[in-house]
C-alpha cells in the first residue's frame, strides 16, 4: 500500500491548485488523474478571468497559486473588463491558447516539491470508523492518506447529451467517474444533479473573417500574476457576430430535439450562462444574440463560438451555425453538447471545505455546485491547504467575506447552498470597494505566509512591494500643500487656507497622479506599480469607511417591512438573478430577503435605501 499525507482526486483547475497548495504547506501529496497528459486541460471556454472571476484569479495568485501565472503565459488577448468604471468592479480577462496554458500548468506542477502524480482511476474511498483514510484504484492499488480532496469536475456520474443521444462521459472521449459516484450516493446525503454545456467548435479556416467586426485586446495588457513575468505570446483579435432571425427559427423548429427541452436532462443549468435554446425561448422578443468567435490557439485553427452553447442534434447545430453571418460556410469540428453530473449539497461542508459527514474528505470545484475554472481553482486552493493542515494536526484556515471573494464564495455555498451552478459576480460582495483585484496581494499574501502556503520567491517579492508602498504612502500623507500652491499647479480646491495632504488629493477622481506628482519630484520617482496602487487606495479610502458604516447600520435595520407591492425591477443596482428571485419570493422583511440564496448585504443595502425612500415619499404626501 502506498502512503501519502494528502491525496487529490482529479487534476483539473481545482485539483492542481489543491495539490500545489497542500505541497507548499509541507506535506507529501499524491494527485491522481486518469490521464497525466490531461493535467490542467481547459474543458470549456478558452479564457481565464472576467468580472468577479478575475478577482478570484488574483486571489489565487496572492496565495501563491498557479492559475494566474499560467494564464499570463497562455494569454493571447488581454482585456480589462469594465475599464470605464471604477477599479472595484474592473475584471482582468485573457483569451488563452489552450496548449500554452496547459503546458504552463504542467510545468508549474512539475516544479512543486513533494507532489507526485499518480495515473489511474479512483473507484472508491477507503472509510474507517466514519472517516476517510484513503482511496482505492481500479487496478486494485490502495493509497492511504490523512485527508482526501475530491476535485472531480463534471466527471462524477457524468453523462453527455447531444440531442436525444446520450453517453457516459466526463467530457468528450473521456470516461466518467462512475464507481465513486455510486459510492458517494450510498454514503453521503444531499447528492443532486447539475448541468452545463458547451458550443460546437468551428474550423476557423472556414469562417469569413473579413465580414465580421473584430475586437482587439488592450494595448497595455493587464496581467494576472503579481510576480514579474516574461514576454507575452503573440496577441490576437476575436470576431463578433450575431444570431439571425433564421437562426431563431431553426432553433424553435428543433426544440423538441434538444436534450434539455426534449426532457432528457434532469439537472439544472446555469441561468446566467444559458444555452442558445434557452436564450431564444426566454428572450423571445430579442431579434439577435451576440456571439464572440474566440481562437483556441495561435497554431490551432479551432474557434470557440462563445454564446451558442447547445445540446441540439448535430445536424441542427450545423444548420443553425450556417445561418449566422460570417459562418455560412463554417465547418463544425466538434458538436456542442450538454453534460450532467453529480454534486453534493455544499451546506454539508465546513468553511474549510471538509465534509462534516465524512471527516478527512474535502471537496472542491463543481462537486460543490459551482461552475467555472476560477471558482474551482479558488476552492481547490482552500481545500488543499486545509487538507494539509489536517494532516499536520494544525487548525484550519478560513476566509471571511470581509477578506476576499474566496470568502464570499465559500460563505455563500456553505450557508445557502445552490439551486443552479454558482458563479462569482462582484455584486455578491458587500465589501467590493475594498476587495479589489488590484489589492488582492495586500489582502491575502500575509494570510498565506502565516498559513505556510506562500513560497520564498513570492514572499520576497511581496515584502519588497509592501515596503515600497509604505514609503510611498508615508510620503503622500506627509506632503501637504496650501490652496494657493495647488491652484498654481492646476488643482482646484476650496480657498479655505487649509493645507491638504497629497494622499487626500488623490481621493478626488478628478485629480490624476501626474498633477500631484508635479508638486514634488520625489513622487515622480516612485515605481509605476506603486503609484498605481497608491492612487487606487486613496480613491477608495473614504468610501470604504462609509461602506463599513452602512454594513453596521444594516444589521440594525433587518426588521424593516418591505411593502407587498414593492417593485424590485426599479432598483438598477440589483443583478437580474436577484431581481427575479425577489419578484418570485416576495419577502416581507429585510431579514427574510437576506435569507434568499445569492442575496448579499450590498443588495440588501440597496433594497433598504429604496424602501426608506418610499417611506419618506409617503410621509411627505
Amino acid at each position: 500500500m502506498k502512503h501519502f499525507d494528502v491525496i487529490i482526486v482529479g487534476a483539473g483547475h481545482a485539483g492542481v491548485e489543491a495539490a500545489a497548495a497542500a505541497a507548499r504547506a509541507g506535506v507529501r501529496v499524491a494527485m491522481v488523474t486518469m490521464r497525466q497528459s490531461n493535467i490542467g486541460m481547459m474543458s470549456c471556454n478558452p479564457a481565464i478571468g472576467g468580472l468577479g472571476k478575475g478577482h478570484l484569479v488574483r486571489e489565487i495568485d496572492a496565495l501563491d497559486g498557479l492559475m494566474g501565472r499560467a494564464a499570463d503565459r497562455g494569454g493571447i488577448q488581454f482585456r480589462l473588463l469594465n475599464r470605464s468604471k471604477g477599479p472595484a468592479v474592473q475584471g482582468p480577462r485573457a483569451q488563452q491558447d489552450r496548449r500554452l496554458f496547459q503546458s504552463a500548468v504542467q510545468e508549474l506542477v512539475a516544479g512543486v516539491g513533494g507532489l507526485t502524480v499518480v495515473e489511474g482511476e479512483v473507484v472508491a474511498l477507503r472509510i474507517e470508523a466514519g472517516r476517510v483514510i484513503g482511496i482505492g484504484l481500479a487496478d486494485g492499488t490502495e493509497v492511504a492518506g490523512h485527508a482526501v480532496v475530491l476535485c472531480t469536475g463534471t466527471f462524477l456520474g457524468g453523462v453527455l447529451h447531444v440531442g436525444d443521444v446520450r453517453a457516459p462521459g466526463g467530457r468528450v472521449d473521456e470516461a466518467p467517474a462512475a464507481r465513486i459516484a455510486s459510492q458517494l450516493r450510498d454514503v453521503a446525503t444531499g447528492v443532486g444533479r447539475l448541468k452545463t454545456g458547451t458550443p460546437p467548435r468551428l474550423d476557423g479556416r472556414t469562417i469569413a473573417w473579413d465580414q465580421l467586426e473584430m475586437q482587439a485586446g488592450d494595448e497595455e495588457p493587464v496581467r494576472f500574476s503579481f510576480l514579474p513575468g516574461g514576454p507575452l505570446p503573440r496577441q490576437v483579435s476575436c470576431g463578433i457576430t450575431h444570431t439571425s432571425q433564421r437562426t431563431h427559427d431553426i432553433i424553435r423548429a428543433n426544440l423538441h430535439r434538444s436534450a434539455m427541452y426534449g426532457g432528457h436532462i434532469e439537472g439544472v443549468g446555469p441561468r446566467y450562462c444559458p444555452s442558445i435554446e434557452d436564450k431564444v425561448v426566454r428572450f423571445s422578443d430579442k431579434a439577435s444574440h451576440q456571439i464572440f468567435l474566440e481562437p483556441e490557439g495561435l497554431e490551432d485553427p479551432t474557434v470557440y463560438p462563445n454564446g451558442i452553447s447547445t445540446s441540439l442534434p448535430a445536424d441542427a447545430q450545423e444548420e443553425l451555425v450556417r445561418s449566422i453571418p460570417g459562418l455560412e460556410r463554417a465547418v463544425i469540428s466538434q458538436p456542442g453538447y450538454a453534460i450532467e453530473y453529480d454534486y453534493l449539497d455544499p451546506r454539508g461542508l465546513t468553511p474549510a471545505l471538509e465534509l462534516r459527514q465524512l471527516p478527512g474528505l474535502f471537496l472542491a470545484g463543481q462537486i460543490n455546485g459551482t461552475t467555472g475554472y476560477e471558482e474551482a481553482g479558488a476552492q481547490g486552493l482552500v481545500a488543499g491547504l486545509n487538507a494539509a493542515r489536517r494532516a499536520l494536526g494544525q487548525p484550519p484556515v478560513t476566509f471571511s467575506r470581509a477578506q476576499s471573494y474566496i470568502g464570499v464564495m465559500i460563505d455563500d455555498l456553505t450557508s445557502h447552498g445552490v439551486t443552479e451552478p454558482y458563479r462569482m459576480f462582484t455584486s455578491r460582495s458587500e465589501y467590493r470597494l475594498s476587495l479589489r483585484a488590484d489589492n488582492a496581494d495586500q489582502r491575502l499574501t500575509p494570510i498565506g505566509i502565516e498559513a505556510g502556503c506562500v513560497g520564498r520567491v513570492r514572499r520576497a517579492s511581496f515584502e519588497d512591494k509592501s515596503e515600497a508602498l509604505e514609503r510611498g504612502r508615508a510620503l503622500l500623507q506627509g506632503l501637504t500643500f496650501s490652496p494657493h500652491v495647488l491652484a498654481q499647479a492646476g488643482i482646484r480646491v476650496r480657498e479655505d487656507g487649509e493645507r491638504r495632504a497629497a494622499y487626500r488629493l488623490l481621493s478626488d477622481p478628478t485629480v490624476d497622479w501626474a498633477a500631484v506628482a508635479a508638486l514634488d519630484s520625489r513622487l515622480s520617482e516612485l515605481p509605476a506599480t506603486v503609484k498605481d496602487q497608491l492612487a487606487k487606495d486613496a480613491l477608495y479610502a473614504s468610501l470604504i469607511e462609509r461602506q463599513r458604516a452602512d454594513a453596521a447600520a444594516l444589521q440594525r435595520d433587518e426588521a424593516v417591512v418591505i411593502p407587498a407591492a414593492f417593485d424590485y425591477r426599479m432598483i438598477s443596482g440589483l443583478s437580474t438573478e436577484l431581481t427575479a428571485k425577489l419578484e418570485r419570493i416576495r419577502p416581507e422583511t429585510l431579514a427574510q430577503a437576506g435569507r434568499i440564496e445569492g442575496m448579499t448585504p450590498a443588495a440588501l443595502t440597496l433594497i433598504l435605501a429604496w424602501v426608506r425612500k418610499g417611506q419618506r415619499m409617503r410621509a411627505a404626501s
